[in-house]
């Protein structure tokens, strides 16, 4: 138990007569980075969404850093950070004054001094006293990232961090990922990119139609797949051809 950020036991959420997620199951170690990895429409964003007390589950249980999201939402609010699929930046403001913004929210001593640390950090002190709605989506996404880690959160969700970014600055926000890891933070990603879920996650996670259908890591994963019958060297599978290989066998199951 100490050693999860998450724990998720049976989680069921319905809109009316939609059954978006159907008994999920998982738990996130501590400062590792967790994807869960689906198609859109899997229910990626609904988990996120219950995760960070935005929305009650039907049924299930989840917790997020030892506190129950339906019965302490305010304690898990204080601990976590949540990075949508669009980055929330207000454009009429320079990036310093959305960082001095959420320093302040946050009641923080020196809140111009924790901008200008994280424009460093994030290399944007160039770009500090122009409006961001100057700025490129890769420099938007990097300040968004910037002002969800003002106050410390101990988990960061990120949901589909790189969604409409070029390659560029998709490797940017993969770097920054696996800083904020490496500086113990827990990081909950999800993604439809299977090239991002291999190279970031510690632990992946396949969603499909509401369900996790497999869990483990990149090697375990690799188990799954059919080995290569090949005489002088063996393949090894990529992300994408396990996460076909599960769905195709699952889709098969339930003809």
């Amino acid at each position: 138990m100490e050693n999860h950020s998450i724990q998720v036991k049976g989680l069921q959420k319905s809109y009316k007569n939609l059954h978006v997620v159907k008994g999920v199951d998982f738990e996130v170690e501590k400062g590792s980075i967790f994807a869960l990895l689906g198609s859109n429409g899997a229910g990626k964003t609904t988990i996120v969404r219950i995760l960070s007390t935005l929305l009650k589950p039907d049924s299930g249980s989840a917790s997020v850093n030892s506190y129950d999201v339906v019965s302490d939402p305010e304690n898990v609010r204080g601990s976590i950070s949540l990075t949508g699929q669009f980055a929330a930046v207000d454009e009429i403001l320079t990036g310093r004054e959305n960082l001095i913004m959420i320093a302040r929210l946050h009641h923080l001593k020196q809140p111009r001094q924790v901008a200008d640390d994280l424009l460093q950090r994030f290399g944007l002190s160039e770009a500090a006293d122009r409006r961001a709605s100057t700025y490129s989506g890769g420099m938007r996404r990097r300040l968004d990232i910037a002002m969800s880690l003002i106050g410390k959160p101990e988990i960061i969700f990120l949901d589909e961090p790189t969604t409409g970014l070029d390659p560029e600055a998709r490797i940017e926000v993969w770097k920054i990922v696996n800083e904020l890891a490496d500086s113990g933070t827990t990081v909950f990603l999800t993604t439809q990119y299977l090239e991002e879920a291999e190279q970031l996650a510690d632990k992946i996670a396949i969603l499909h139609e509401g369900r996790i259908i497999a869990s483990g890591t990149l090697q375990e994963l690799k188990k799954l797949f059919p080995p290569a019958k090949v005489e002088y060297v063996e393949k090894q599978p990529s992300l994408e051809e396990i996460f076909l290989t599960i769905i195709n066998k699952k889709e098969e199951k339930a003809i």
